[in-house]
């Protein structure tokens, strides 16, 4: 995979640098924290989820601001954090508490509205996209909090204003331009316990001339990890229960014999043995065991580096140039418990031979064993560099009395990743090192028999336990580790190419105003890739196997949009107006897609304004859904509907078309299974499908935004929202694609496998990845409201913001008799999500309370004492009893104080968590690795902000 960039960024550099000199040569002066007045008449507002610049900023759609102040006044140091606690937002994806995710998204932050899944979000920079993985996830750490001047939410579906992935709704990352003066922040803190230390230090600069400006953002951000061991409820897997923490796979290697039974025991060397011979040994204990947590991290550290340069420079009255330039170096890691080795695991079959010089029957038997890595755990590094650039010319004219604005440009994203595994086993190796091996005559311990010594070939004691590092060839030895373990590099990249070209205005002049318009065409082009490590690729590891992907699509998108004035300044019509959007989408993969909007809004009175939308929307497939690397596996759980013994299909003719009536279904060893469901004898390939087509969204809205004019300062939003996705791209199996064959009979499945002619099984050309199938459904209420009150004690602020989710069902299949799976209130979906924040200014000093509510949800029950509704029937499973848990509600307090020095600088300290509450335990250990909600505190966060302006 090689996509060629050096000429491209030389352009880039190029640009940048006589953007600058032209900038500098217009005399540009440093001044004291304002902002640049406006050169000409360009600058008009361009809202959120619309095209179509106006004076009105209130829109049809429910759009939420997060300004500058805002973020500073909060004690969220990143534009994740930020927006991981708006109400609106779902549960975090790959969050930094689940260190078993390993993929190539792993130590980025993602944002996931209405929890719908971060893909079903699309994020904007300055109205143009954020670039992407080849799974089709956008990384919100490559943009510097000291850049951004606020950030917008449209809680709403806008493909036909931006195109595939805006399903559940935008978020628009403003930043900041025309900046003149400069700033620098230092930003430290830490959790009670000592941990966790996060710190940040950035600068910004701007100056600005008679025709143009630069800013220019650096910053430096680091996240330092924490251990499992030290958080109660991360400890143990589950807490209250340490006796369900540990695992027979431990630091000290046990055998036992081939065929022994399951209630048979295992064998461990005595504490101090040299684990030599056939005396010293006892059966293993729960002494014996190990517990994975004490080696690994509950929130996993990353490093980051970011500058930001925003330059714009006035060709004429008329004519702007516009550029955007970013850089991103994210470095992050993870560690997890040493790989636990089982010589009986399908991937190794490594028995230790007879012949092995460690062999504890002193050769009279070959002897299965398990040891798990406990001196080199696993660990991996990943680092991620992203390039991002946006140039325009945009401009206005004017024709009549009409002004029209325009912009032409380009944007270019590029993400570099390389990933380096530590701690897994080269599998060829576990096999030689315990194989047969002797001592030679100089005392050496070899691979092999005498007369046939293995060369290369470092025998290894499995039996020898952790801090035994005397023993001979015991994991401790560097040359065993050597030899048993292969770092492993993995490379990832994708670019984004997108050209555009926008036209807005106004059309003519209607009784209630302007008729306004937008219309646009953009071409894009995604590629992109990533590349296991080649032992990865052939399954020599014990690291996850996978194959590589590589992929491109490319598409041309036209759209058009209008805003409608219906009435003016009539009765119950202070203002009546429709919106109306559009747009076309021809993409090169799966074909075509029109997607539309419309919108009103009606102001029947000045204080009070109605407003509703409707919204098709789509999200087209990624390059890791079309093209994503393949791996085989050995399917367990496999059913064959059409065995004649536990087939639900058995008899039936369309199995009698493949298969003779007393057709068994083979297992492991080509056998006939004895029960239902069993491992197959053939490896199946799991992976991409290029063949899957876009999903489909309709979302609606209808909402009131009230500001009584008789209380300055106060409004009230109440929104109702629903957005159902149909034809959602699912995880496909071996088994519903069999079902869907014999027992739904859909022929088109049939064709995804053949049968053996003589065994009549099915053999291994059977292939699945996604599908599309089924859907998704949530629905709920956003209330929000604002207060500001200025008194002669000092300003006071008040902003509460709720989301209320009243349903949310998911079904993967289109089975009209399966009941839709019901996920609202259940483990990390939570019903309600509230926020209040109140602060108080006097002068130069300031008070800010934040207060964070999830409410309480259920989970299925673990433990009897721990099952609060034993009797419990769950919704979708038609009266059958499902037991839960009903797991608390949580509300996290942050505190903030703050003051403005007479040298131009704010000092602030602040607490998240204030009353250092813990995390409700959850069993389920939702998008977490541990027992708890991965979105939740882990503990008090304290931290100190220091602001230095110039």
């Amino acid at each position: 995979m090689t996509l060629k960039t050096t000429k491209l960024r030389d352009a880039i550099t190029f640009a940048l640098a006589a953007g600058i000199t032209t900038i500098a040569g217009t005399g540009a002066a440093f001044a004291q924290e304002t902002a640049a007045e406006p050169a000409t008449t360009l600058d008009r507002i361009q809202v959120t989820g619309s095209r179509i610049r106006q004076v009105d900023v209130e829109t049809a759609q429910p759009v939420v601001t997060i300004g500058r102040e805002e973020i500073q006044a909060g004690g969220f140091n990143t534009v994740a954090d930020i927006l991981q606690n708006i109400p609106s937002a779902g549960s975090p994806t790959f969050s930094r508490t689940s260190p078993l995710t390993a993929n190539q998204e792993a130590g980025g932050q993602y944002i996931d509205l209405r929890n719908l899944g971060a893909q079903r979000t699309l994020v904007l920079v300055n109205g143009k996209r954020l670039g992407i993985s080849p799974d089709g996830f956008q990384d919100v750490s490559t943009i510097p909090t000291a850049m951004v001047e606020r950030i917008d939410v449209l809680k709403d579906g806008a493909s036909s204003i931006y195109g595939s992935d805006a399903m559940a709704g935008v978020i628009n990352i403003i930043t900041r331009r025309n900046f003149e003066g400069a700033e620098a922040n230092a930003y430290f803190g830490q959790y009670d316990q000592g941990d966790g230390q996060k710190q940040t230090y950035d600068f910004v600069i701007g100056m600005a001339g008679e025709r143009g400006s630069l800013t220019i953002g650096a910053e430096y951000h680091k996240e330092d990890g924490v251990w499992a061991r030290d958080r109660w409820f991360s400890n143990d897997s589950y807490p209250g229960y340490p006796q369900y923490s540990t695992t027979v796979v431990g630091q000290w290697g046990n055998w036992r014999l081939p065929g022994a039974a399951a209630t048979d025991p295992w064998f461990v060397a005595d504490r101090g043995s040299d684990a030599l011979g056939t005396d010293g040994w006892h059966e293993q204990t729960t002494a014996d065991t190990s517990k994975a947590s004490d080696q690994m991290h509950l929130m996993t550290p990353l490093e980051r580096r970011s500058l930001f340069t925003s330059a714009t420079y006035d060709l004429t009255d008329n004519v702007r140039f516009v550029a955007d330039m970013s850089y991103t170096k994210r470095e992050s890691s993870r560690q997890i418990a040493g790989y636990p080795t089982q010589s009986t695991a399908a991937a190794i079959r490594a028995p230790m031979s007879a012949l092995s010089y460690f062999n504890p029957t002193g050769g009279a038997s070959a002897v299965n064993w398990r040891r798990r890595g406990w001196e080199v755990p696993r660990t991996t590094d990943t680092e991620q560099t992203t390039w991002r650039f946006t140039a325009a010319l945009e401009g206005s004219f004017e024709i009549g009395e009409r002004f029209f604005d325009w912009d032409v440009g380009y944007m270019f994203n590029e993400n570099d990743t390389q990933i380096v595994n530590n701690g897994n086993l080269y599998i060829p190796n576990i096999r030689l090192a315990v194989g047969p091996s002797f001592m030679n005559g100089q005392g050496q311990i070899v691979c092999g028999t005498p007369g046939n010594v293995v060369a290369g070939c470092v025998p290894w004691n499995p039996f020898a336990g952790f801090g035994t590092g005397a023993v001979t060839n015991s994991l401790a030895d560097p040359e065993v580790q050597a030899f048993l373990y292969k770092q492993e590099h993995a490379l990832g990249r994708t670019e984004t190419n997108n050209y555009f070209a926008n036209l807005a205005g106004s059309l003519w002049t209607l009784p209630a105003g302007e008729l306004g318009f937008a219309v646009g065409v953009e071409h894009r082009k995604e590629e992109g890739g990533f590349t296991p490590d080649a032992i990865a690729q052939s399954g020599d590891s014990t690291n996850l196997a996978s194959g590589p992907t590589y992929g491109s699509y490319s598409l041309d998108e036209v759209y058009a949009e209008l805003s409608i004035p219906v009435l003016a300044d009539a009765a119950f019509a202070q203002e009546l107006s429709l919106s109306l959007a559009t747009r076309y989408s021809d993409f090169d993969t799966f074909g075509d897609t029109t997607n539309s909007k419309f919108g009103v809004k009606w102001r029947p009175m000045d204080d009070l304004l109605v407003r509703g939308t409707y919204a098709e929307g789509f999200r087209a497939p990624t390059i890791g859904d079309l093209y994503g690397g393949t791996s085989d596996t050995f399917t367990t759980g496999f059913r064959d509907p059409c065995d004649s013994v536990y087939g639900e299909a058995r008899g039936s003719a369309r199995c009698l078309q493949d298969v003779p009536a007393d057709y068994r279904q083979l297992q492991q060893g080509f056998v006939p299974t004895n029960g239902p469901a069993a491992q197959t004898p053939v490896p199946f390939t799991s992976g991409s499908n290029p063949f899957l087509q876009p999903e489909f969204s309709k979302s609606k809205t209808v909402g009131l935004v009230y500001s009584p004019s008789y209380v300055e300062g106060f409004s009230v939003a109440l929104d109702w929202w629903t957005i159902k996705i149909e034809n959602t791209i699912v995880a496909d199996t071996p088994n519903e694609i069999m079902n869907d064959c014999y027992v739904a009979l859909i022929e088109s499945r049939c064709a995804l496998f053949s049968r053996d002619p003589s065994l009549g099984n099915i053999v291994a050309n059977l292939a699945y990845g996604g599908r599309n199938s089924g859907y998704e459904d949530t629905e709920g209420y956003d209330l929000d409201m604002n207060y500001r009150l200025d008194t002669d004690y000092g300003r006071f602020d008040a902003k509460w913001a709720t989301t209320y989710v009243s349903k949310y069902e998911t079904k993967s299949t289109n089975d009209i008799d399966e009941v839709p799976s019901q996920e609202n209130g259940f483990e990390g979906s939570f019903r309600v999500r509230s926020n209040l924040n109140l602060g108080w200014t006097l002068n130069d000093f300031s008070v800010n309370w934040g207060m964070r509510y999830n409410s309480g949800t259920k989970e299925e029950c673990y433990f009897e004492e721990r099952c609060s509704i034993p009797n419990y029937q769950a919704p979708d499973t038609l009266g059958t009893i499902v037991p839960q848990n009903e797991v608390g509600s949580i509300t996290f307090h942050d505190l903030q104080f703050s003051v403005a020095t007479p040298w131009n600088a704010r000092i602030a300290f602040g607490a998240n968590n204030v009353f250092d509450r813990d995390p409700p335990i959850y069993y389920s250990a939702p998008n977490s690795g541990y027992a708890f909600y991965g979105g939740h505190d882990i503990g008090r966060f304290v931290y100190a902000r220091y602001q230095q302006k110039f």
